[in-house]
């Protein structure tokens, strides 16, 4: 399981300004801004078509192109989106703050893959988590805390505030896009969702 919400993307008119500095072309920028959404011209289009197609000393102007987004996913995923450090910014919700301060449930993991058997597994060990989990609440033992820390499975959901820009999704979406994970399938469909996103890298 992963989703995002709250999607912003940012910054198209400075960075397609920037993109022209080099020839001083900006007489032939033809993009605008209708009620707050950036819209594309033809010439500048065009222009951010041909330079992204040049490779990434020639598309500088993308790692101008801001995007933030809350993406909710499971810890196995995260591990693997945190090779992608350079470029991007995430704050998380705290598993060793907050971790006590609900009940555990079976949504709170990734569970949509899992065997019959497994899902009964997974269930035993919300409800174990849970039980611990209540008496740490009463007690503050910390070897309790520590209990549920150590207990957590991989697949449990965790929400982070992520800031990245076009050059880093790129990246991400050419690496990710034939990967195992469901995950990486779904993040991959919203990257191509993202504004002018397919037009730039002239995506089929």
């Amino acid at each position: 399981m992963i989703k995002f919400d709250k999607t912003c993307v940012m910054n198209f008119e400075n960075a397609m300004r920037g993109a022209r500095n080099p020839l001083n072309s900006w007489a032939r920028s033809d993009s605008r801004t209708e009620n707050g959404e950036f819209i594309f011209g033809e010439n500048d289009l065009d222009l951010a078509r041909r330079l992204a197609a040049s490779g990434s000393d020639h598309r500088k102007f993308v790692r101008q192109i801001f995007v933030s987004v809350d993406i909710t996913a499971p810890i196995y995923w995260w591990k693997e989106f945190d090779t992608y450090k350079v470029g991007t910014v995430a704050n998380s919700t705290s598993t060793m703050h907050k971790i006590h301060s609900k009940p555990f449930e079976l949504d709170d993991f990734s569970h949509d893959h899992l065997t019959a058997e497994a899902l009964e597994m997974l269930e035993n060990t919300v409800a174990g988590l849970e039980k611990i989990r209540q008496k740490y609440v009463e007690t503050k033992d910390k070897v309790l805390w520590y209990s549920m820390i150590q207990l957590l499975p991989e697949g449990y959901h965790q929400m982070r505030t992520c800031s990245m820009n076009y050059e880093n999704l790129i990246g991400m979406y050419n690496s990710r896009k034939a990967h195992k994970l469901d995950e990486w399938h779904v993040f991959c469909d919203w990257v191509l969702g993202l504004p002018y996103f397919k037009d730039i890298f002239s995506i089929e």
